[in-house]
């Protein structure tokens, strides 16, 4: 029954569910190549510089990079979309035949917002399998100049690990899980915030309850004394993981990917809060894609002949161009700590949605 009521028309709702895709995609399809060759104009140099790169290297550098950019302009693709299929149907009266026959602005945008749930879902996907791949590939051969790419063995160098109130920092950590070495040791042992004693060691191993450092020296920050140990077990309860994290980047990996790395973080007592945010936005980004038939419905109301369509078009375009500086702003003031990360995420989202039904409101209903 509700379906009969969101959607009165089988017809209605299939073309302007076909319409709006086809415009949005039709958009999208523009700004990739626009985009695309621009960038190209500046990177392309930067390619070509490094011995040996050539066509198969621009080619790769396509693959990698259209994919970000399909990610970025996704949402002001479907905002676009939405004011060119509405401003069509106004335009040419469809939306008057519509209201006349006892649709509401509601039903009448409903087909877009299901489609447009449709394209948040297709681009969280996208985003999740596809983009933080190449993301982090792309990011890793620029920081080579786009030349042969070195294979990651896990090395780690200069980490820091919380283990209750102690810290141990390692200068190089080498392999994964339960094999991996710890080479320059330090332990700050602490008792309330206080320093008590500091070991250093020169190698380390994962062993049955610990990590087995040696040959070592003891350091008693009250009595002065120099003590040296063959060996002594450290971090308890640190584990493998926790020595060998990278540094995180939160585009170069899946919602899942990013999810675990934060846990092994806070485990590790490293701060999150910003990685947080950046986890939560990789879900408001793509279903952003639903406010814009609701920011974009401005277009669709009030009478074409009047002249103010396409003032009633841009006030539209405005409306998402604010939502994303928005976004952008509430997820710097995340990364600073002023805003929550589930706050700095969503807040904007859950914001112009409302603002979106209040001009819808007050425009039609």
């Amino acid at each position: 029954m509700i379906s009969l009521e969101l959607f009165p028309s089988r017809t209605v709702s299939l073309y302007m569910g076909k319409m709006f895709l086809i415009r949005t995609f039709a958009v999208l399809a523009m700004f990739v190549l626009v985009l695309q060759a621009l960038d190209l104009l500046s990177e392309s140099g930067h390619i070509l510089a490094y011995a040996g790169n050539g066509q198969a290297e621009i080619t790769r550098y396509l693959t990698l990079r259209i994919p970000e950019i399909i990610a970025t302009f996704l949402p002001f693709s479907v905002l676009l979309g939405t004011i060119i299929t509405l401003s069509t149907l106004n335009q040419n009266s469809e939306v008057i035949a519509l209201k006349a026959s006892g649709l509401s602005a509601h039903q009448i945008l409903a087909p877009l917002l299901v489609a447009s749930l449709g394209v948040a879902i297709i681009s969280f996907s996208f985003n999740d399998r596809i983009v933080s791949r190449a993301t982090a590939t792309l990011n890793q051969w620029q920081k080579v100049d786009y030349g042969p790419m070195p294979i990651d063995r896990g090395d780690r160098a200069n980490v820091w690990v919380r283990d209750g109130d102690d810290l141990i920092q390692v200068e190089q950590v080498r392999g994964h899980g339960d094999a991996a070495k710890l080479g320059g040791i330090t332990l700050f042992d602490r008792e309330g915030g206080s320093l008590v004693a500091v070991v250093s060691a020169k190698t380390g191993v994962r062993v049955s309850g610990g990590w087995k450092v040696g040959p070592a020296t003891r350091f008693d920050v009250a009595s002065g004394k120099l003590t040296r140990l063959a060996s002594v077990v450290i971090g308890r309860d640190v584990r493998p993981d926790q020595f060998t994290l990278a540094t995180i980047d939160a585009n170069g990996l899946s919602f899942g990917g990013l999810h675990a790395a934060i846990a092994d973080l806070k485990a590790g007592g490293r701060p999150t809060k910003a990685l947080e945010g950046a986890m939560w936005h990789k879900l408001s980004g793509p279903l952003s894609s639903m406010l814009m038939p609701l920011l974009g419905a401005v277009a669709a109301f009030g009478l074409a002949r009047s002249g103010k369509l396409f003032v009633r078009a841009v006030i539209g375009m405005m409306l998402g161009f604010f939502y994303f500086v928005a976004d952008n702003f509430a997820l710097a003031m995340g990364n600073l700590g002023a805003y929550p990360p589930f706050l700095a995420a969503w807040a904007p989202f859950l914001l112009f949605l409302m603002i979106g039904e209040a001009v819808l409101i007050r425009t039609e209903e």
